[in-house]
């Protein structure tokens, strides 16, 4: 018995060793971060920047676990990838994005909601950006927990605004960058969702609703797959190269075309290939989205770390400026160091590794369920919305974009399969009452038919039987018993709510805690 009870206690803790490893690491590369910098610092300025070091450790990890997701979490959900392989390459190319394309020089403020000669000395807009930056951190570290993807840009924006606002008023914020990102929670998912759901349809109308899919799919997917490789480098042109290479989008557009007819001659004889050995079914189709759904997991996560590491690096950059240069003027854009950014690269990559599982299998599997199809549209929406929206002024969150894309692809199944059920209720509807042999054998030519077909034989159906003068027919009430659709929910209602609501407080939530965080750190350095 008590070799039973040990065993029990064993496998109680297990769950709890594990998170202590996480923390316990996340820990050693905070103090490694912190330590370094406490090196290469000097007096007074050493320990603030040792501290301000820490935080941007801790913001990059937090970005790690929470942003990352959109990237590689529908390939996962889909099967594509395993979670450990999302994990390693996720991992390599956010690394590659900001050490090769990061830049070498960020924005101090980001996004322009605050202006920084509006903060009256070098000292405060220190705390203002160290404020920041662990408010910040410390939402994201929140939304990861309850596995609510948010948007990083979003949440270090409001964390400046309230930081700001905490140190010389109102008046130091541009309320119309404000409102340009309010704007965006309702922009950016429902652009995504929209583009994620018409992929979704042209697919299933031009492949999966075919009576030969393998057909069809040998016919399509080359053109889908050079689709997305038109659309990956037009994107990484515009937004993961855009430091080391400046295009305008015309010539972006140009050479991606370019890529995307090199890729279609490339693919064409792999597909044919593969396709002379798979089943005439919708899993077997779904396979030869598997190697797409690998590279765009790849290329997202480069672009999402040449882009997106400046949150993480951007006030810390701005800080080491002010300590470094003894500046007595605040500088829009600041230097950022090496060192700045492989801190950046490695906090997001162990981030992710130590904690970004969760929120990855809330976008892959815990909203709607995701197939290898669904997963190509959802990156397709990702990467063509951006574009569209960059060159229409729109302001976007590429979190908000993939996760409506998900949303968009399981809403549009909800409607097809509505739909579908209603169109089988008007059949039986328009057959004799009892004569099921004929209803039978009316669905299983309707449910091969191609789409086209289907609506012809329900035009028939319903001209025939309004010929029919028979009392075998249904009744009126037992007709509109047939006609009730029980609406069967594909998408998680419940995850809408929590992450909606995530997505509208991120900012207000942010601003908040860097207010506060300003006033106890000026009340510290000032006491």
């Amino acid at each position: 018995m008590e070799f039973q009870h040990i065993s029990e206690i064993e496998r109680a803790t297990r769950k709890g060793r594990a998170e202590l490893f996480r923390l316990g690491t996340g820990l050693i590369f905070i103090v490694g971060g912190m330590l370094y910098a406490a090196m290469i610092g000097q007096g007074e300025g050493g320990v603030m920047l040792a501290a301000a070091a820490a935080v941007g450790c801790y913001m990059a990890m937090n970005i790690g676990a929470n942003d990352v997701a959109n990237n590689v979490g529908p390939a996962v959900g889909s099967k594509a990838l395993t979670l450990g392989g999302a994990l390693v390459i996720a991992a390599i190319f956010e690394a590659a994005g900001a050490l090769i394309a990061g830049g070498e020089v960020v924005n101090t403020i980001r996004s322009g909601i605050i202006d920084p000669a509006k903060i009256p000395d070098p000292d405060t807009f220190v705390w203002v950006m160290m404020s920041a930056l662990l408010a910040g951190a410390l939402w994201l570290n929140i939304a990861t927990a309850i596995g609510a993807p948010v948007s990083t840009t979003h949440s270090i924006v409001g964390a400046v605004l309230g930081a700001g606002v905490a140190a010389s008023g109102m008046e130091i914020a541009n309320w119309g960058e404000v409102g340009r990102i309010v704007v965006s929670w309702v922009v950016s998912p429902l652009m995504g969702g929209i583009v994620a759901a018409a992929f979704l349809y042209l697919i299933k109308r031009s492949i999966t609703y075919q009576h030969d899919m393998v057909a069809a799919a040998t016919r399509m997917v080359p053109y889908l797959v050079a689709l997305m490789a038109w659309a990956f480098g037009t994107y990484l042109m515009l937004k993961g190269l855009k430091q080391l290479w400046k295009v305008d989008f015309l010539t972006a557009v140009l050479i991606g075309f370019g890529f995307a007819v090199a890729v279609l001659f490339l693919v064409r004889p792999l597909v044919a290939r593969r396709a002379q050995s798979i089943a005439n079914s919708k899993q077997s189709v779904n396979r030869l989205f598997t190697a797409p759904l690998i590279f765009a997991a790849a290329l997202l996560s480069f672009a999402h770390g040449s882009n997106d590491v400046a949150n993480a690096v951007g006030p810390l950059a701005a800080i080491v400026d002010v300590l470094a240069s003894g500046a007595t003027e605040i500088s829009r854009s600041a230097p950022i160091p090496l060192w700045v950014m492989l801190m950046g690269a490695l906090g997001i990559s162990v981030g992710l590794a130590l904690f970004g599982p969760k929120v990855i299998k809330t976008v892959g599997s815990e909203i709607t369920e995701l197939d290898q199809m669904r997963a190509y549209c959802i990156a397709m929406s990702a990467t063509i919305t951006v574009i569209i929206a960059s060159q229409l002024g729109l302001p976007v969150s590429s979190t908000h974009i993939a996760v409506g894309g998900v949303f968009g692809v399981g809403f549009l199944r909800e409607y097809l399969k509505s739909n579908y059920a209603r169109m089988v209720a008007d059949i039986k509807a328009h057959h004799p009452e009892g004569d099921q042999s004929a209803i039978d054998a009316f669905l299983a030519r309707f449910a091969v038919a191609p789409i086209d077909e289907k609506g012809q034989m329900l035009r028939e159906l319903k001209a025939k039987a309004k010929q029919r003068l028979d009392p075998a027919h249904f009744s009126k009430m037992e007709r509109k018993g047939l006609r009730k659709v029980y609406r069967k929910e594909l998408v998680k209602r419940s995850q809408l709510m929590r992450i909606a609501a995530a997505w509208v407080i991120t900012v207000p939530a942010s601003a908040i805690m860097a207010g506060l965080l300003f006033f106890m750190m000026r009340g510290m350095m000032l006491g």
